[in-house]
């Protein structure tokens, strides 16, 4: 089963809690991110700043970003995930914080993070390759006693083919655990 560590993303951008904001948006748009975690301190816990609050908290009031501080915006402390999390588990906690990404944290170590799209583009193990699913279907039809009539060959050969889709189709991830409600 895979967790939160196997798909989060790493390294992570971070910035410093005294940064600007004009300083956060030209680190976002240079590694080309969405967010940056904000460092931890002695005393302040990790945090994160998102294009989101920039625009909410910045633009949209019509503030200069160069005279803006990162830790008046972000987000402290942050919502963190598990390493060990399951898919499921880490978006759950996505879904219940209302957010779309949260740094995956081990006793009190940033190791990377994990976002929505990590979840929908990683989260799945691949399909068999066509390769296999031809190799599968051509094993099927060897076994199969074939008629002699040809539209009734290519009909026996249709319905063994969707008999191994199917099949394979089964072992891969259910379209339900992708739905808002199982998350």
């Amino acid at each position: 089963m895979l967790t939160a560590r196997d798909i989060m993303t790493k390294p992570v951008v971070v910035i410093r809690s005294s940064a600007t904001v004009q300083n956060a948006i030209l680190l976002m748009r240079a590694k080309r991110v969405r967010s940056l975690i904000v460092e931890k301190t002695d005393t302040i816990p990790y945090g994160i700043v998102t294009e989101k609050d920039i625009v909410f908290r910045v633009i949209a009031p019509g503030e200069n970003p160069d005279f803006v501080r990162v830790r008046d915006v972000m987000q402290q402390p942050c919502i963190q995930v598990s390493p060990q999390a399951t898919l499921r588990e880490a978006a759950q906690t996505l879904a219940d914080a209302g957010i779309h990404r949260a740094p995956v944290i081990e006793q009190d170590e940033l190791l990377g993070i994990v976002s929505v799209t990590d979840i929908l583009c990683k989260g799945h193990p691949d399909p068999p390759s066509r390769d296999e699913l031809a190799r599968r279907i051509q094993v099927a039809l060897q076994q199969a006693r074939i008629v002699e009539d040809e539209d009734d060959e290519i009909d026996q050969e249709c319905d063994l083919a969707w008999q191994v889709y199917e099949e394979m189709s089964s072992l891969w991830p259910s379209e339900s655990s992708l739905t808002p409600s199982a998350v």
